[in-house]
This record gives structure tokens, C-alpha cells and sequence, in this order.
């Protein structure tokens, strides 16, 4: 990964900056080039203007929004603990009538999907920071450049708060919030190849952290388990230790497959109405926000570093060649998807045997998101460098800028769905049949989007986010802007 800047030649290789998109980009996109920077007071400190976006960036954005919600459609639709894989679930998955249709929807959604869009989506907000931090100090902004961006990152981590304990516990934006506070501004102008390497030992870091913690809590747990096992077999009396042990063993395999009577006590409360399905996630909430959190920030900490770089490098601002994506796509995905089915088919052939899936599946999850993230990146950069399907490229450039009231209103709609109105489909639904939601919830996206932009120059979340961040109303309709 450090020699990919070698790719690039010293300039675009179409000889204009990362405003300008490139050799049949999608014109209706791209903005102009490099304008001089405004030293005025007020321009200083202002949101970007539409024309001064980078259109590769917000195509991206709606991409990796998009493709988000095909992991995340599983935790509107089932109890939290079927996320990854769909075990004690109220209808069956992986046997029964629909078997094949939902062993073959969970096979694609992870060799396609799975860790790779919430990394990309990571690697966005990473670009983001230096997006904003290098134009405002290139405004001559100054010193003002840390309130803007601190006072942006405290916002969307209250945001993120109230999305999380008021429409959905699944909640990023808190992390994305809380990890740009601690982290991103001190290392925006660390050059390409410092933040690759700084990116790598921090997913290392969290990857062997997380790995170990997963196999080695089970393992131990076994072991003795196991041992006391023998013992009762034997006719000795236990001790008390022992009958822990027993005990913790037991939990461990009930957060695995957890019992009828968990699934039976989540459904009902998430059936239950707003107050009862809001107020049952109320714990999961305050973990992952705390502890969860402070052991696992390196998740998204390793691919915003990775963002800023592959931004600074001028791979996500559409720059490098097409053949050097082309070789990135193959690379990366030809890593990716063969290490993910080859992990995806042993979990299945073991029945999800826990130690099994972890080893196989969870413990080189890491590969596959690093490749697959960036192969996939790569796929809709060759498209968008090619000026091929421009009615997509325009939609998901659409939905990437805004990508925030995007994110909340597909939980609004999830959350009504399944949970809060009187249809709550939470667990009626086959497997496969969720993504018939999903297919619904991106025509409302990909449709509204392009709708509301017409007239407004933010999201309506955007808009919200600017002005709190700028302390300033910002000028909404496109009319009174100009």
C-alpha cells in the first residue's frame, strides 16, 4: 500500500488540478478549477460552494452511503446479534424453504459488501478533514481553521448522539465526530505516504487486538469448561470456581446462538412501540459510545488516515490514470473476494461452528475490507474517469452530497418499517426479502436527492450542520444564494 503513490506521475495526468475531473468525466459534475484564494474576512470562513466540489468525492460518498445499508439492513430487520451472520433468527436462514435464496443473498453481501463500504465511507470523512482544514487555510482562515473544524466534529458528535438514542443504536456519525476531535487535525498535513504507514499500524494494531479478543475469550472459556466437565463426569464435586466456569461457557455460546427466550424478550420490546423498542437499546447504546468505543476507535481511525492520504495522492479526487485504477481493481478485489468466499464457504460448512467462522471469517476480516474497499473505490472511478453511465454517476454524486440527511432518513424509514409504525416487519421478513426494502429505501435516496438539489444548495441536515458549524445561517435556496 505505501508504494501506491509510485503510481502517480508529479501532476494530474490530465494536466489539471483534483477540481477538475478528467478526460470524459461527467461535466454536469465537475467544477471548475482552482480559483485564487479570497483573503476577504468573510470568504474566509465559509461552507464550500457547490461549484467547488469534488464531484469523484461526492460520487463516492453516495456509493459507499448506498452500499452501507446492505450490512445495516440486517439490524433494522433482525435482533441486533444476526448483523453479521443471521443465527437464532425468527424465521430460519440458513435452512427451511428459502435456504438457498438466503444462503446465496448472505454470500453476497459479504464477499461484495460486508466492512468494505463502512471503510470506504471512513476513508471519505478522513478526505473530508483535509478538504476542509487546507481550503479554509487557504482562504487565509488562520487559526480559525481549528474552531471551524472543532466546532463541526462537537456538532455531528451530538447529532450522532441523538440519532443513536433517539432513531437507531447502529449509529457511526458519533464516532466519525468523536475520532475527528482526537485525531484528524493534528495529521492533515502529514504527507501521503507518513499517513498510509501510520494507517497501516493502527489497522494492525486494532485488527490483532480484536482478533485475539475474539478467539482467546471463547477458547479460555472452553478450556475450562472442559475441565470441569471432566471433573463432574469423574464424580468429583464442584467447585465454585468451576460451576462459573460452566456458567461462562454457557454465555459465551448464548452470545453466539443466543436461546429462544432472548429472541422472544428483544422481539417483544422492539414490537412494543417507539418508547419500548427506543428505551431496549438504550444500554447497547451508552456501550458502544463508551466502552466499545474506547477499544475499538482504531475501526474507523485506520481508514480516515488512509482516506487523507489516498486524497493527498489524488486517487479519490479521480487523478491517477486509468490504468492504475485498473490495476488497483483487480489487485484489491482479486484479494478481497477470494479470501472473503474461501472464509464465508468454511463458516457455512461448519454449520457457523464458532470457531470455525472466527477463524476463517473474522480473523482475516481485515484483508478484505483493505482491498475490496479500495477495489471497489476504484471500479467507480474507472466509470466515472470514463464518462460511462452518467444518469448513475449524477445520482450518486446526488446522494453523496447529502450523504448526512441521507443517512438519517434511511433510518427514519427503516426504523418505521420494521419497528415503529403497526406494520413492525422486524423478524417477519425472509432473509432475502429485506433487500426488497433496501432496493426501496435507494430509489427514495437516489430520487429525492437529485429532487431537492434542484432547488437548494444543501441537505436539509447539511444546512443545519453548516450553520451551527459556521454560527451563521447559511443561505438555503439556490435563488437567494446567487
Amino acid at each position: 500500500m505505501s508504494d501506491a503513490t509510485e503510481l502517480l506521475p508529479a501532476q494530474s495526468v490530465f494536466g489539471i488540478d483534483n477540481e477538475a475531473i478528467g478526460e470524459g468525466a461527467n461535466e454536469e459534475l465537475a467544477g471548475p478549477p482552482h480559483q485564487a484564494p479570497s483573503q476577504a474576512p468573510g470568504l474566509a470562513t465559509r461552507p464550500v460552494e457547490r461549484q467547488e466540489r469534488v464531484a469523484s468525492v461526492d460520487v463516492l460518498r453516495g456509493f459507499a452511503l448506498l452500499g452501507i445499508l446492505v450490512m445495516n439492513i440486517t439490524d433494522f430487520g433482525l435482533p441486533s446479534w444476526a448483523y453479521a451472520i443471521p443465527l437464532s433468527t425468527p424465521l430460519p436462514v440458513f435452512s427451511g424453504p428459502h435456504m438457498r435464496a438466503n444462503t446465496i443473498v448472505w454470500f453476497l453481501r459479504w464477499v461484495l459488501a460486508e466492512g468494505k463500504m463502512r471503510a470506504l465511507f471512513s476513508m471519505l470523512f478522513g478526505a473530508g478533514a483535509v478538504l476542509l482544514t487546507s481550503r479554509a487555510e487557504q482562504r487565509g482562515a488562520g487559526d480559525r481553521t481549528a474552531d471551524i473544524f472543532t466546532r463541526r466534529n462537537m456538532w455531528l458528535v451530538l447529532i450522532g448522539m441523538l440519532h443513536a438514542y433517539l432513531i437507531w443504536e447502529g449509529d457511526i456519525l458519533f464516532w466519525y465526530g468523536m475520532t475527528g476531535l482526537l485525531f484528524l487535525y493534528p495529521c492533515r498535513k502529514l504527507k501521503a505516504r507518513t499517513l498510509i504507514r501510520a494507517s497501516v499500524v493502527v489497522l494492525i494494531s486494532f485488527g490483532m487486538l480484536a482478533g485475539s479478543g475474539q478467539m482467546a475469550q471463547p477458547y479460555f472459556a472452553r478450556k475450562k469448561a472442559l475441565a470441569a466437565d471432566a471433573a463432574m463426569r469423574a464424580g468429583k464435586p464442584l467447585t465454585e470456581d468451576q460451576i462459573s466456569d460452566l456458567k461462562a461457557w454457557q454465555d459465551v455460546q448464548d452470545q453466539w446462538r443466543p436461546p429462544q427466550k432472548k429472541l422472544d424478550e428483544e422481539l417483544k420490546a422492539m414490537r412494543g412501540g417507539y418508547l419500548s423498542a427506543q428505551a431496549h437499546k438504550a444500554g447497547d447504546v451508552l456501550k458502544l459510545e463508551t466502552m466499545i468505543y474506547y477499544f475499538a476507535f482504531g475501526d474507523v481511525l485506520s481508514f480516515m488516515l488512509l482516506g487523507m492520504a489516498m486524497y493527498k495522492n489524488g486517487f479519490l479526487s479521480a487523478e491517477w490514470s486509468f490504468k492504475a485504477y485498473a490495476v488497483t481493481a483487480v489487485v484489491g478485489l482479486g484479494i478481497a473476494w477470494p479470501v472473503v468466499f474461501e472464509g464465508c464457504l468454511h463458516a457455512w460448512r461448519s454449520h457457523f461452528d464458532q470457531f470455525v467462522t472466527t477463524e476463517w471469517l473474522t480473523l482475516p476480516y481485515e484483508i478484505g475490507r483493505v482491498g475490496g474497499a479500495l477495489g471497489n473505490a476504484a471500479v467507480v472511478l474507472m466509470i466515472f474517469k470514463a464518462g460511462r453511465m452518467r444518469w448513475a454517476t449524477k445520482a450518486l454524486a446526488a446522494v453523496g452530497q447529502m450523504a448526512l440527511s441521507n443517512y438519517l432518513l434511511t433510518s427514519v424509514i427503516c426504523k418505521t418499517v420494521f419497528v415503529w409504525s403497526s406494520l413492525r416487519w422486524i423478524g417477519r421478513l425472509e432473509y432475502y426479502q429485506l433487500y426488497y426494502v433496501l432496493a426501496a429505501v435507494w430509489a427514495v435516496n437516489l430520487v429525492w436527492s437529485q429532487v431537492w438539489l434542484r432547488y437548494f444548495r444543501f441537505g436539509p441536515v447539511e444546512w443545519l450542520w453548516r450553520s451551527l458549524t459556521y454560527w451563521k445561517r447559511q443561505p438555503m435556496w439556490i435563488r437567494a444564494a446567487a
